[in-house]
């Protein structure tokens, strides 16, 4: 008896390869910075990951190396997020105090977002500390901190220049003081100070910055 031949495929019909993926990269690296953000590097393991991201081992290191990858890319991720924050506010032509004004208030929307509480910035709060031992982590958290003095420098400069600041103004000077207030704000709110609070330490130092509101 002759068995009858299965009917070719179809010659546009895709053929699949493999089991499909069974979650999306870019969410699951969101969740992974934000356990890495309210944990930090030593104290979240790869089953806390595991769990976040509802990826199994050999699927986190497939998609994303080992738990230091996994790391860098969601530090990466995190400061593609703030700056794209901020670059508007910097780019804009708008008096000095109001830009100050709008960087501090976008700094603080960062810094106490979280749904379990005020999570800070990562930068100053978790890779800061992972800074001291790793050159690759330590070189980044130094291009984020030099990056963030020259979008100061520059936003003070244009101000000087404008004549919104005295001719003896330094805007080297008032951009380390502003990055070094952004810094304290990052703290702060990680040990939940409260934004009421917060904001009058951003109304006083924009004072000592540009001067008492006209």
């Amino acid at each position: 008896m002759v068995q009858k031949s299965k009917p070719p495929a179809a010659a546009n019909e895709p053929r699949r390869r493999g089991r499909p993926r069974a979650y999306e990269p870019d969410v699951a690296l969101g969740r992974a910075l934000d356990l890495f953000r309210k944990q930090g590097f030593a104290a979240t393991s790869l089953d806390d990951l595991s769990e976040a991201t509802g990826m199994n081992r050999p699927s986190l290191y497939g998609a994303f190396g080992d738990k230091r990858e996994l790391y860098i890319k969601s530090y990466q991720r995190y400061r593609e997020e703030a700056r794209a924050a901020m670059v508007e506010i910097f780019r804009q032509e708008m008096p000095v105090r109001q830009r100050l004004e709008r960087i501090f208030a976008s700094a603080l929307n960062i810094y106490l977002s979280g749904e379990t509480g005020p999570r800070g910035c990562f930068t100053v709060v978790t890779a800061a500390s992972e800074a001291v031992s790793d050159p690759d982590i330590r070189a980044m958290v130094l291009d984020g901190l030099t990056e963030l003095d020259k979008a100061f420098t520059s936003c003070f400069r244009r101000a000087k220049e404008n004549g919104e600041l005295p001719e003896t103004a330094d805007p080297v000077v008032l951009a380390q003081i502003a990055s070094s207030t952004v810094h304290s704000i990052a703290i702060r709110s990680r040990a939940r100070v409260s934004r009421k609070e917060l904001e009058a330490i951003v109304n006083g130092a924009i004072d000592v910055m540009v001067g008492g509101k006209r």
